[in-house]
C-alpha cells in the first residue's frame, strides 16, 4: 500500500462544499470527533443527517469496530454540530495527514472549535476503568507529522504548540462535568501508533516521560486543527490499566464494553459542553 501524501489528498473546501450541499450545513458550533466505544453521543443528536465516509473524497472506511464512519449533522440543544462518527487510524495503514483529513473539512464547513474524544490506557496508577480524563497536553510518539511537506494555504508553517488544548475550553469542559455529576481529571496523553498494545517496559518508559494515558489515535488532529487555528479541547474515556499495572490482558473487546459503561457520563459531559459553547457564540 503507497501512502497518501498531502499532495493526494483533495481540498477540503472542495469536500466542505459537497457536504454542506448534501447535508444543509450552516452554522456549527463544533466539530465532534467520537472515539472508539464513544459514538452513542450519535444518539443524541437531534435532526440528523449524514454522508458515509465512503463518499467522500479523502475519507478512508474505518476497519475498527466501535467507529462507524460517517459525517453527521444535526442539533444538539438546538446548536448545530458537525460529527465524525469514528475515524481512520495511521495502524490501519493512512498517513499521518490523511488520518487528520476529516479535521480540515469540519473546520471547511465552519467548525471554530473541535472536540476530540478517544478510549485510552491508564498509565496513572491511580486511574480506574471508565474515569474520565480532560487532555491537558500530549506527547507525540507516532513518529509522524501530519504537517510535514508543502505548506497548506491557510496552514500555519510553525503552530504554537505552548497551549495545544485550549485553557479556557478546559475550564468549561472541567465545570460541565461538575454540572452533569461526572467526576474527571486533567492529564497528558501519549500518542503512540499501534496497533500492538504496549508491554509493562514500555508503559514504565511512558511513565516516566510523563504520560497519564495512552492511545492511538488524537495527537495528528490536534496537530492540524491548531495549524489552521481552530481551538481544541479533548477526553479520554480511561478503558484499562496500562500493561503491567493489573493483572490480566488487554483487548479490544474489553475498550468496547468499558466505554459503554462510561458512555452516558461522557455524553452528559459532552451535551452540557455544546450547550454552553451554544451559549457563548450567541
Amino acid at each position: 500500500m503507497n501512502e497518501v501524501t498531502r499532495d493526494d489528498l483533495p481540498s477540503a473546501h472542495e469536500v466542505a462544499n459537497k457536504v454542506r450541499e448534501a447535508l444543509g450545513v450552516e452554522k456549527p458550533v463544533v466539530g465532534l470527533v467520537l472515539g472508539s466505544g464513544l459514538g452513542g453521543l450519535v444518539k443524541r443528536i437531534e435532526d440528523q443527517r449524514f454522508v458515509p465516509y465512503a463518499d467522500l473524497p479523502g475519507f478512508a472506511v474505518p476497519t475498527i469496530p466501535g467507529h462507524l464512519g460517517r459525517l453527521m449533522c444535526g442539533t444538539i440543544a438546538g446548536r448545530q454540530v458537525l460529527a465524525l462518527a469514528g475515524r481512520f487510524h495511521v495502524y490501519e495503514g493512512h498517513s499521518a495527514a490523511e488520518s487528520a483529513f476529516p479535521v480540515r473539512v469540519l473546520h471547511a464547513l465552519g467548525a471554530s472549535t473541535l472536540f476530540l474524544s478517544n478510549a485510552a490506557g491508564g498509565v496513572r496508577r491511580s486511574f480506574k476503568p471508565g474515569d474520565l480524563m480532560i487532555i491537558r497536553d500530549h506527547i507525540n510518539l507516532t513518529w509522524r507529522n501530519p504537517l510535514i511537506g508543502p505548506v497548506v494555504a491557510g496552514d500555519e508553517r510553525f503552530p504554537d504548540m505552548s497551549e495545544p488544548y485550549d485553557p479556557e475550553l478546559r475550564k468549561l469542559l472541567a465545570e460541565c462535568a461538575r454540572v452533569a455529576g461526572a467526576p474527571v481529571t486533567e492529564g497528558v496523553y501519549i500518542g503512540l501508533s499501534g496497533p500492538s498494545y504496549e508491554t509493562p517496559a514500555e508503559v514504565r518508559m511512558l511513565e516516566v516521560f510523563g504520560a497519564d494515558a495512552v492511545g492511538m489515535s488524537t495527537v495528528h488532529e490536534v496537530i492540524v486543527a491548531r495549524a489552521i487555528g481552530m481551538r481544541v479541547a479533548a477526553m479520554s474515556c480511561i478503558t484499562n490499566l496500562a500493561a503491567g499495572l493489573s493483572d490480566g490482558t488487554v483487548s479490544h473487546e474489553d475498550v468496547l464494553e468499558v466505554t459503554k459503561a462510561a458512555g452516558e457520563k461522557f455524553e452528559q459531559v459532552a451535551i452540557e459542553f455544546v450547550k454552553k459553547l451554544g451559549s457563548e457564540s450567541k
